[in-house]
This record gives structure tokens, C-alpha cells and sequence, in this order.
């Protein structure tokens, strides 16, 4: 199971939500750079990188950081937040994106959405599934719709979609620990006997490093953690043992 530690941006600097709330915002640093790199030197290949300022705005704002980490770092980065048009995905991957995250785009322009899966493929393109009380929301997190999760994975599963980032909103900055009834339920509901798994990939709510394992047994392909790394109840040489100590001979 892939380590991803996020960096959420808002006015170029390195900050957290509380259940997606722009006015629970709590800065950590102001250089996103330096965060990327001690995630790099603790072993850390992954990085998923939101430009909130962009989820809000309905457009790519933050790709000047977006590309400083990808020239001045090694790790693979995923980049979502206000990816709208074609222009914005042709910015982020041209700033170094290695994939992109859409969530919004598939609630609201299927027909977009499809079109850069088909362009890209399903290794550059990222469905994210974001969900409070089992309904997609959007915008953000500040636009609920009627859209049922598990049925919206499907969807897009049978569109060509494998990888999906998804993150119960309740738990997202709350340390509570994650959603594993939720993923469970996810992974066991999307699929198809002739097609390729679901990698899944889990957000929100990491709490303790003795989580992690529990994810990789549902079946989870990756894990974003974000607030315990910035609030110490996750240390990055923990991380890294953690990451040694599963890697395959």
C-alpha cells in the first residue's frame, strides 16, 4: 500500500481543514517546498497536493508550487483542486503533475471528465469520490448533491476509472481514524469479474501509524495522511520504517 502525505495550499502556503471548513484553517508552513522535501528525505516517493485557493475558485490557482516541487523534488505527485477545463489539466501536467484528481468536473461535466480519461488514460486520472453521509459532495466539500457514492465509483468504474481517492468528509482532520467500514464496503461493491481492480486509495481521518495496516488488509492501493503527520501523532522516521518494513525484496 502506497504512503501518500498531502499538502493542502491556501495563499501558497501549507495548511489544514477540519471537515473541508475554509474557516478552520490552520497554516503549518509557509513554504510547501520545505514540507515536500522532508517528506522525500524520510523515504516518501507519493505526494498529493490540493490547491484548495483552486477548489474554490473553479480553477487551477497554486501550479507555481505545484511545479517547484515537481523540479526541485523526485516524487510523484497528484495534483487536484479546481480542475476544470482542458487548459487546467494542461497546466498541472505541464508543471510536473505525474496524475490529477477530479472531482467536481465528473459531478457536474461527465462528458469533460470521460474526455481526459480517454485522453490521458486511467493511470493519469483520478476520480475523487468525496462523501458526507454517503452523498458526493462537491465545490470544495461546500456544495452537497443527491449523488450516491457507491453508485457514482460504479459508474465511473465502468467508464474506465481505476484509481479513486476517497475521503468521508466527517473524518477529514478530525483524527478520528479513518472510514474502514465505508472502503470495505466500497471495494466489495465496485468491480467487475473481466476487469481490473479497484485501486482505492483512502483519505481522511489517520490518526495512528497502527491504521495503516489495517487499510492494506481492506484492500486499500494507497493512503493520503495528512493532519497526524503535522500534529506529531504520526512521526516521519516512524513513517519511514513503516514504509521499509513493507516494501517487497
Amino acid at each position: 500500500m502506497r504512503i501518500i502525505p498531502a499538502i493542502d495550499l491556501i495563499d501558497g502556503k501549507c495548511v489544514r481543514l477540519e471537515k473541508g471548513d475554509y474557516d478552520k484553517k490552520k497554516v503549518y508552513n509557509e513554504d510547501p517546498l520545505e514540507v515536500a522535501r522532508s517528506f522525500e528525505d524520510h523515504g516518501i516517493e507519493y505526494l498529493h497536493l490540493v490547491d484548495l485557493d483552486g477548489a474554490r475558485s473553479q480553477q487551477i490557482v497554486n501550479y507555481r508550487i505545484l511545479e517547484k516541487i515537481a523540479t526541485k523534488t523526485a516524487l510523484k505527485i497528484d495534483f487536484g483542486g479546481g480542475l476544470k477545463k482542458s487548459e487546467d489539466l494542461r497546466i498541472a501536467f505541464e508543471s510536473g503533475a505525474s496524475q490529477v484528481t477530479g472531482g467536481s468536473i465528473a459531478v457536474k461535466d461527465k462528458e469533460v471528465f470521460t474526455g481526459w480519461l480517454d485522453r490521458y488514460g486511467a493511470d493519469k486520472i483520478i476520480l475523487g469520490a468525496d462523501a458526507r453521509d454517503g452523498k458526493i459532495a462537491v465545490s470544495g466539500w461546500q456544495e452537497a448533491t443527491d449523488l450516491e457514492l457507491f453508485d457514482f465509483v460504479q459508474s465511473y468504474y465502468e467508464e474506465g476509472i481505476r484509481y479513486v481517492i476517497c475521503t468521508d468528509i466527517s473524518k477529514d482532520g478530525m483524527l478520528g481514524g479513518p472510514a474502514f467500514d465505508l472502503y470495505a464496503e466500497l471495494l466489495q461493491r465496485t468491480g467487475n469479474e473481466e476487469k481490473e481492480d479497484l485501486k482505492l486509495v483512502a483519505s481522511g481521518g489517520i490518526s495512528d501509524i497502527s491504521e495503516l495496516p489495517k487499510l492494506a488488509a481492506i484492500g486499500c492501493e494507497g493512503t493520503i495522511v495528512g493532519k497526524a503527520l503535522y500534529e506529531g501523532r504520526i512521526g516521519l522516521k516512524e513513517l519511514e520504517s513503516y514504509i521499509l518494513g513493507n516494501r517487497p525484496e
